[in-house]
C-alpha cells in the first residue's frame, strides 16, 4: 500500500463542530503523526494543523468528511514523499 505524507490545515469557524470533528480525527487517529491546536480567541476560531501519513484517498476521505461540517474549512498540502508499505 501507497501511503503520502500531507498537513491537512483545519478552520473551525462554529464551535459546535468540535465535538464531530474530534470524533473524526480519532476515527483516522493511526494515520495522524500529529496535530496542533491553536484557539484564536480575539477572532473567536480555531486553527488546526494536523499531520498525516496514510493512503491517499484516506486523507482524501478524511478532508471531505471535515469540510462537510458546518462552519469547517480545511485544505490539504501533499509533500512528495510516498513509501510503499
Amino acid at each position: 500500500m501507497e501511503t503520502r505524507v500531507a498537513v491537512m490545515s483545519i478552520i473551525l469557524e462554529n464551535r459546535d463542530a468540535a465535538e464531530k470533528l474530534n470524533g473524526l480525527l480519532h476515527e483516522y487517529g493511526e494515520y495522524i503523526i500529529g496535530r496542533m491546536g491553536i484557539p484564536y480567541r480575539k477572532r473567536g476560531i480555531n486553527l488546526i494543523a494536523v499531520a498525516l501519513d496514510a493512503p491517499q484517498d484516506t486523507i482524501a476521505a478524511l478532508a471531505g468528511k471535515i469540510g462537510a461540517l458546518p462552519g469547517v474549512r480545511v485544505k490539504t498540502a501533499y509533500s512528495g514523499v510516498i513509501s510503499k508499505e
